[in-house]
């Protein structure tokens, strides 16, 4: 996408986890070139330095973070108006109770702990960002579930905790997604990163279709070459709204 004021994107606050990695630092150059200002949120300590497709440093503010300590970013994110929950972790042939519980931790639980937060902070009336010319007072949280969701990934924790992730953004949408947040779902197939470094896409080409797609107010965003994920995704998506629909209910607080 090119920059200028006609983006969506132009003016906006947007903070993106898993920023050191390879899809991380694609999608802030591709949000860069659309004029959003930028929040890098990574595990790493190493300061992160990105150019421009014109060889110019890109400004961003670095924030580190844990899993785990998803709270300390509640300040942070009232001041966001879009959250990209992209880190992960893969396994691979590992099974072990280690590699399973550190597994649902960091792609699972703490991007919903994440989305909890942001759906807070959304539904605070003293948050400070703006919206954009003509546009509602409406953040954003774009989650990437991957293709892993519904589909083998050759790396079973892996598609175990993508896909108990997918559920849960189906669950919890009903009750966060509305007026003020809107949750928009990335399935993503494989792309070249240290996580896959065999990966037939190039982060940049996906960084790129990925914001396309949002521009175009898509809210399932599927980018791969596998032509059965665009048929099976809709299809999973819609099942488990309806199932889900019908047999949960919102929860009630108990008075004091």
């Amino acid at each position: 996408m090119s920059a200028g004021r006609s983006s969506p994107f132009a003016g906006r606050r947007v903070a993106i986890t898993g920023a050191s990695g390879s899809l991380g630092r694609e999608l802030l150059r591709a949000f860069h070139s659309c004029g959003a200002s930028l929040v890098a949120l990574t595990t790493s300590s190493e300061p992160l330095q990105l150019m421009s497709a014109s060889g110019d440093p890109i400004p961003l503010e670095q924030r580190s973070w844990r899993c785990g300590q998803e709270a300390e970013l509640s300040e942070l994110l009232s001041h966001i108006d879009i959250l990209v929950i992209n880190h992960g972790i893969n396994a691979h042939a590992d099974r072990s109770a280690a590699a399973l519980e550190r597994s649902l931790e960091v792609n699972a639980l703490s991007s919903i702990r994440l989305l909890e937060l942001f759906a807070s902070a959304a539904q605070d009336p003293n948050g400070s960002v703006k919206p954009g010319p003509g546009e509602p007072p409406r953040r954003e949280v774009w989650i990437n579930s991957s293709e892993a969701e519904i589909l083998p990934a050759v790396s079973p924790l892996y598609e175990i905790s993508k896909r108990l992730l997918g559920q849960l953004i189906s669950l919890r949408a009903f009750d966060l997604a509305g007026p003020k947040l809107r949750i928009r779902r990335l399935v993503l197939g494989p792309f070249r990163s240290n996580l896959n470094p065999i990966g037939v896409m190039g982060a940049a080409f996906v960084a790129q279709a990925v914001l396309r797609l949002a521009a175009w107010d898509w809210g399932l965003i599927i980018v791969t070459p596998n032509p059965l994920t665009y048929v099976l995704m809709p299809l999973v998506a819609l099942i488990r709204w309806i199932y889900m629909g019908l047999f949960s209910r919102p929860g009630h607080q108990s008075p004091a």
